[in-house]
């Protein structure tokens, strides 16, 4: 056995999740967490409790180091500092965060944001519910023909207008890969501020924020094998320290009277009550483990298996394959005269799971020209058993419906 096949099963082996032979290909949705997280969540919950920022005694003491420790380790795995961290929900919040505080504050009548063609709901309908508050304008960014953001339309549809673009680092329906650091270039060029989805990225690119160059980045921890429950928003110290808060409550603060609240500093003024504690303890458990597995790894692996099941399925006449050839971890297509959900249905039947549905993403169907699609997404556990399973689902699928 070679040495990559031995270390992807050992890795395998680390997933609770993945036992009995389950074909696991719905990573784009949520992770499956190693032991690693489960035992760091665990002990959390348990032998270690207590609530943060407000106890005397020594256990609180202690969980509060663990938790603001927590901060600094998500800062430095994506080349951050600690203050420019925000613990949210996930990255639906972060951005919602962002739009209620920055967005409000910053875009009116006149102004516009660019989105693209391929964006998550999460990365639409925030911006939509400002532009009824604020009346600014939205702009869609049209796809290359292989599905790609395309950044050659976006220089030309960038105006001083644009005060913001917000698009995805990854396409969590078609794994193409935004080149972020040319599109902050064009954006800034304009006096445009940039709000990237890292959802999907963070898994599996290594991050440098001060390399992207963009002013916002969110993501969320269980698509990184962590938990759920508990996300990262990302912002320009400069920019966050003159944000407003958005949510009123406990540790937000630092002086309350009934004629008025002052603040505490950022980050603080975004984490409203008490915080997600044990999943963001989860966060850096997960962070801990990837970077020993290695990104780099990761991200080779999950390509290869995708390239893999898309050369499998571009040999069938039945299918229709979505995105580019060099999608990141990520395979959506269509089976001729088969519905996603049908498919879907019928793979469960042999221990195969993959997503089924407009994912999130029903403008990016309407252009696709369909009401949905079937999607394979890999994780750093899945290894070619899982193509060779959802190959026999497919034909077996095939059979049926004739």
């Amino acid at each position: 056995m070679s040495t990559q096949a031995a270390t992807r099963i050992s890795v395998r082996d680390q997933f609770p999740g993945m036992a009995g032979g389950w074909h696991y290909l719905d990573t784009a949705a949520t992770a499956q967490k190693p032991q690693a997280v489960i035992d760091a969540t665990v002990d959390a919950m348990g032998r270690d409790y207590a609530t943060v920022h407000r106890g005397v005694y020594a256990r609180s003491a202690e969980m509060t180091l663990a938790f603001e420790a927590a901060r600094r380790r998500v800062a430095s795995f994506i080349g951050g500092r600690e203050e420019e961290i925000v613990f949210v929900r996930g990255a639906t919040e972060a951005i919602n965060l962002v739009a209620n505080t920055w967005g409000v504050e910053h875009l009116g009548a006149g102004d516009r944001i660019l989105l693209s063609t391929l964006e998550h709901h999460s990365n639409i309908v925030p911006w939509q519910l400002l532009r009824e508050r604020t009346g600014v304008e939205i702009d869609v960014c049209p796809l290359t023909a292989d599905g790609r953001i395309d950044l050659e339309a976006a220089e030309r549809m960038l105006t001083p207008a644009h005060k913001l673009v917000a698009l995805a680092h990854v396409s969590n329906v078609l794994g193409s890969v935004l080149h972020v650091e040319h599109l902050v270039e064009l954006a800034h060029k304009v006096g445009a501020k940039v709000l990237i989805d890292g959802c999907q990225a963070a898994p599996r690119i290594k991050l440098d924020m001060a390399a992207l160059g963009c002013d916002f980045y969110v993501f969320s921890a269980h698509k990184l094998y962590g938990p759920t429950g508990v996300g990262v928003l990302w912002a320009r110290s400069g920019i966050l320290e003159n944000m407003p808060p958005w949510h009123g409550g406990g540790s937000m603060i630092d002086r309350v009277t009934f004629e008025k609240t002052t603040w505490a500093p950022a980050p603080q003024r975004f984490e409203a009550g008490t915080p997600a504690i044990v999943e963001s303890i989860g966060l850096a458990a997960a962070i801990d483990w990837l970077e020993q597995v290695g990104l780099d790894v990761a991200e080779a692996h999950e390509r290869e298996l995708a390239t893999r099941l898309r050369e499998e399925l571009g040999q069938r006449n039945d299918v229709t394959l979505f995105g580019p050839p060099d999608s990141v971890g990520i395979v959506s297509f269509a089976l001729d005269g088969v519905h996603p959900h049908d498919l879907g249905t019928i793979l469960d039947e042999e221990g195969v799971a993959i997503r089924a549905g407009h994912h999130c993403a029903q403008p990016l169907m309407d252009h696709l020209g369909v009401p949905a699609t079937a999607r394979a997404s890999f994780g750093i556990y899945n290894d070619e058993s899982d193509i060779e399973a959802l190959l026999k689902g497919i034909e077996r699928t095939r059979r049926i419906f004739g």
